[in-house]
């Protein structure tokens, strides 16, 4: 009898499950390549009048988040509101090449520059607005003030509008550490802080994960099954000892909660990631959303095979095996390899995701490419989730 061809939605999802799937799921994240050729002019002609979701079922490829079709990914719409009460307000003024961020709060106020660009598309901050540990107390408000709403009309109409074309999944805010990383202090001003006034951070950061309760608990009880914390790990910064001492033990809780609840938590680690392999399973993550190998990353496939062992990978092939420069025969090889090495522990993709230059023929490549890989992927045991693999067990196969 002829096995049951699977949807999208379900082979995400069964690949979660550990259980048997006909095909790897493939998942490029178009998202970014659609909005910025879009505004520029520079999509397709086949694709100038064609919605988003139009252009992934073309190139025969699943969605992974959905934000709607207006809008780019660095600025979506949102499964989480945030919701400011004590007199915290957050102002946002845009203008050409940047945008002035003001955090206004009864004990003090900040001001942040975040810099614009791909046509307003992207940014990233300038001007970071903590400036010392005085200014941490504003931060630490707008923590215990923040209450948090899963929007259910906005899921609904996700899940209606994506169908069966992949599970709904979404990312929220960094964890308190990263975002003191990447939003509030800046890299360098973090780690000098770790050293002038460690106590103060410990403190700052005990206040604003315990702030924290009420947004995982709105996580845990909103009917999306597959999460994200979209953290941007980076092992230049995040080094194995702040990653151990400050970052693992908030991933376990958290990982651990919402396990409880039945849900499937992935982390976004796309940068550098050498350092950090031998710790990568610790927090008990079932999967590690754009680890990113050679030539553009650190790292081997073999070596991050190695190192995640059972947890499941979320995209594997180089963005720039994208870019036309890049010899086809070597995109080809590499997108096989991922499937090889990682299959069925797979959800492939592109690591980060495919830039605005890449060639949208080569996506379809690689959906041609699956498909000729079918078959069935063996379930695989529970008992080595997230853990590793064990002497003699697991091993990927083909699908």
């Amino acid at each position: 009898m002829e096995k049951k061809r699977l949807t999208d939605r379900e082979r995400v999802l069964r690949t979660f499950q550990r259980k048997e799937i006909d095909r790897v799921a493939w998942q490029p994240r178009l998202e970014h390549w659609y909005h910025v050729n879009k505004l520029t002019g520079e999509l397709p002609q086949a694709y100038r009048d064609t919605p988003l979701l139009g252009v992934y079922d073309d190139v025969g490829a699943s969605i992974r988040y959905w934000y709607g079709e207006g809008t780019d990914i660095s600025t979506p719409r949102t499964y989480i509101h945030f919701e400011y009460t004590g007199g915290v307000e957050i102002r946002e003024i845009r203008r050409e090449k940047d945008i002035e961020v003001t955090f206004d709060t009864p004990v003090g106020t900040l001001t942040g520059r975040k810099g614009l660009a791909e046509g307003g598309l992207s940014w990233h901050y300038l001007d970071h607005p903590v400036n010392g540990p005085d200014d941490l107390a504003v931060i630490e408000y707008i923590y215990r003030h923040t209450r948090y709403r899963f929007d259910q009309d906005f899921y609904q109409e996700a899940r209606r509008v994506i169908g069966d074309r992949g599970e709904i999944q979404f990312y929220w805010e960094r964890s308190p550490f990263q975002r003191l990383f990447l939003e509030y202090l800046g890299i360098v001003r973090t780690c000098e802080a770790l050293y002038d006034y460690p106590e103060r951070i410990k403190e700052y950061l005990k206040i604003t994960q315990e702030a924290e309760d009420e947004l995982f608990e709105v996580l845990c009880n909103c009917p999306v099954r597959i999460l994200n914390f979209g953290e941007n790990i980076d092992g230049r910064f995040n080094s194995p000892r702040l990653f151990s001492e400050y970052m693992v033990p908030y991933y376990r809780k958290r990982v651990d909660q919402l396990h409880r609840a039945h849900k499937y938590c992935h982390v976004h680690m796309d940068g550098v990631l050498k350092p950090l392999l031998p710790y990568i399973n610790d927090a008990g993550f079932d999967g590690i959303e754009a680890a990113t190998p050679l030539p553009q990353g650190d790292v081997t496939l073999e070596e991050i095979k190695e190192a995640m062992g059972e947890t499941i990978l979320l995209d594997g092939i180089p963005m720039l095996h994208f870019l036309p420069e890049y010899e086809r025969e070597e995109f080809v090889e590499t997108s096989k390899k991922v499937i090889d090495l990682f299959a069925p522990r797979l959800i492939l993709g592109i690591s980060d995701e495919i830039s605005p230059p890449g060639d949208i023929e080569r996506v379809r490549e690689v959906s041609k490419l699956v498909d000729e890989y079918s078959g069935i992927c063996p379930s695989g045991s529970e008992t080595d989730k997230g853990r590793g693999r064990r002497s003699g067990e697991g091993e990927a196969g083909n699908c």
